[in-house]
């Protein structure tokens, strides 16, 4: 039942401020750092729900490095990472609502390449990051989805970003992701607008939807399609991470042979407790550093 995570592992700089930002001056923040990496995310919180998971990606040979990796297995996840060069950073600014603005340097993790079939072979299900389609990583997405087919897996794909689609071009964003042929594609609203990303929906790819607090879109071939409105939240400190734990959590039902609205419940859930604090992490995994 093994989960393969395969994308970035980078350090999270959060800048969370309760204030509007005022240019040219001082701006009181609490700052953290964390764990960061969109596939790492889910990697993390997948294994937090007892979900065997391996994470595939690469670091720098550096000293940030060698933490985040520390990390991955202090979460339970079984790290197969490549090491070279500087480790990536990206700096989130979080405003007074919860929305993050994020600036991404990946630096190594956008180099990843040249991984061995062991590091692929005998999962469950793939996780693939939309941010390594792109670059010397697209051969080791197209392996594992080769396997995946092969080993009759489960093969899911995060849209990842609106400036990603916009940067790839909405049409070769498309047919990338239709030569993979994904199980699941995971956009929200804003992403499959940008990308046309509900056209992707047909047999063997179902497309799912995220509109905040709004109902997820489950788009499936036929007559399958459906709605799922999530509960309310109490209070949204901070959005980074809550489309990856979506994704874990909603993998890892499915994994346990939930179908796709029980297993979009399980992510409402899931994300739902990540909003609560700055982070792309749940109080209880101290992966935060201050």
């Amino acid at each position: 039942m093994t989960l393969v995570c395969i994308g970035d592992l980078v350090e999270d700089v959060v800048v969370w401020s309760a204030d509007a930002t005022r240019p040219g001056t001082d701006n009181p923040a609490r700052i953290q750092r964390t764990r960061g990496g969109a596939a790492s995310n889910v990697a993390v919180f997948a294994s937090s729900l007892g979900t065997p998971v391996r994470f595939i990606g690469r670091v720098g040979d550096d000293p940030a490095g060698e933490t985040l990796v520390r990390d991955l297995i202090t979460a339970g996840v079984d790290p197969k990472v490549q090491r070279q060069g500087r480790t990536g950073t990206i700096v989130i600014l979080v405003d007074a609502t919860g929305e993050r603005t994020m600036f991404p340097d990946r630096a190594a993790a956008a180099e990843l390449a040249d991984v061995p079939d062991e590091w692929l072979s005998g999962a469950a299900a793939y996780h693939l990051s939309a941010y390594s389609l792109t670059g010397p990583s697209w051969p080791v997405l197209r392996r594992a989805a080769e396997l995946a087919r092969a080993d009759g897996a489960i093969l899911s794909i995060d849209a990842a970003s609106v400036a990603l689609i916009d940067s790839i071009g909405p049409a070769k964003f498309r047919a990338l992701i239709r030569t993979l042929r994904p199980t699941y594609l995971f956009a929200n609203g804003v992403e499959a607008d940008a990308g046309s990303l509900r056209d992707l929906a047909g047999p063997g790819t179902t497309v799912v939807v995220k509109n905040g607090m709004e109902p997820t879109e489950i788009l499936a071939s036929g007559n399958e399609s459906a709605t799922v409105r999530p509960a309310p939240a109490d209070e949204v400190l901070d959005t980074t991470g809550a489309g990856d734990a979506f994704a874990a959590a909603f993998l890892s039902a499915v994994l346990n042979d939930a179908g796709p609205v029980a297993a979009v419940e399980a992510g409402h859930d899931l994300a739902r407790r990540v909003l609560t604090q700055p982070g792309a992490v749940l109080n209880d995994q101290g992966a935060a550093r201050d």
